[in-house]
């Protein structure tokens, strides 16, 4: 019997996820996949680095967003603004940032589901764009399309995708 260290409910032997809460009882150091390459995918499938709006690893990162589920970090620094949600096929407009590798269907994101924004004054401003399950800070169901200032720590949920916001304090 393998004992979930999140909600401490017994699972059966061999089980790789809790049957409880569904959090992972193996650690991801025992776990191996296989690289699949990429490279004959079509233009569509994949999304350049280098694409505008598309956050970069840097020193100049005004904000990261935390992802709470895969550790994963996303800084924000190439520009001011960014959407959220998730790329769906055929869909002509795109979010800035793509949740899509981070199981944001299964969580509820919508594909244009919210915006995270600097204002002139270095506050952080996060507002839901009338998504279909929600966003939350730190709990608490947001209005759709009313602005609401971030803090460093706070949390947000798209739908059930949580994370982090962790804000630069330069």
């Amino acid at each position: 019997m393998i004992i979930c260290s999140n909600c401490k409910h017994g699972n059966m032997t061999g089980a790789m996820f809790c049957a409880e809460c569904g959090a992972q009882l193996i650690g991801r150091d025992t776990l191996t996949t296989q690289a699949i390459s990429t490279d004959n995918l079509g233009r569509s499938a994949k999304r350049p680095s280098d694409e505008p709006g598309q956050p970069v690893e840097g020193v100049n990162a005004w904000a990261n967003l935390h992802l709470l589920d895969t550790g994963q970090v996303l800084p924000l620094s190439s520009r001011n603004e960014f959407t959220m949600g998730r790329i769906s096929e055929g869909q002509p407009i795109m979010p800035d940032i793509d949740l899509s590798p981070y199981q944001a269907y299964a969580a509820g994101v919508s594909r244009l589901h919210a915006v995270i924004k600097r204002s002139v004054a270095d506050a952080v401003i996060f507002m839901d764009l009338g998504s279909a399950n929600g966003s939350f800070l730190n709990g608490n169901r947001l209005e759709a399309n009313k602005e609401q200032s971030l803090r460093h720590g706070d949390i947000i949920a798209l739908g059930k995708l949580r994370m982090q916001v962790l804000i630069d304090k330069k």
